[in-house]
């Protein structure tokens, strides 16, 4: 057994699964507070390609948890986790729009965006409390972590293309 897996197993085996519940949902409050002041800021610049296709791209790494069996998820809860995300990611495709300044083209400030952030952060706290009565938290944060997947790179790719007609209608 490697190093990294024995550190896993002594983390799952001696740490109470409230106190990771815990961490792991301050840590996403951080992560979503993060995310909101990236994308206000980043609407004070023009976007480019790059910054649209490399989020998705940065978080797939995460998908090395799945290598470790505390994070193992059975595939009908990876399905369950993916269609929740495919929808979530509807909202963030329909809200999320860009406008044409002489500089380039932009990201455009939206309100809603916030409040579709925050209802995802309660969303996500609410179920974390009811499922980790009945699924380990290793394969919950698994299953949340395909979630978010599922949910950031339909965005992405709704992004990429709503850019790329707005770029081939100004050329």
């Amino acid at each position: 057994m490697s190093k990294l897996q024995e550190w896993v197993d002594y983390i799952f085996n001696n740490i109470p699964p409230v106190f990771l519940i815990i961490v792991s949902t301050v840590v996403f409050i951080v992560m979503t507070t993060i995310v909101y002041t990236m994308r206000a800021k980043a609407s004070n610049k023009p976007i480019q390609v790059k910054k649209i296709i490399l989020p998705p791209l940065f978080m797939s790494t995460g998908m090395l948890m799945f290598l470790f069996d505390e994070f193992q998820v059975p595939w009908i809860q990876v399905l369950e986790a993916s269609l929740v995300g495919l929808v979530f990611s509807t909202f963030l495709i329909k809200t999320t729009t860009f406008e044409l300044k002489q500089e380039g083209i932009y990201l455009k400030k939206s309100k809603v965006f916030f409040i579709i952030l925050f209802s995802l952060l309660i969303v996500r706290m609410v179920g974390k409390i009811i499922l980790s009565n009945t699924i380990d938290v290793g394969e919950l944060g698994g299953m949340f972590f395909i979630l978010a997947f599922s949910m950031i790179l339909p965005w992405r790719v709704g992004m990429l293309v709503k850019y790329k007609k707005l770029e081939k209608s100004v050329k």
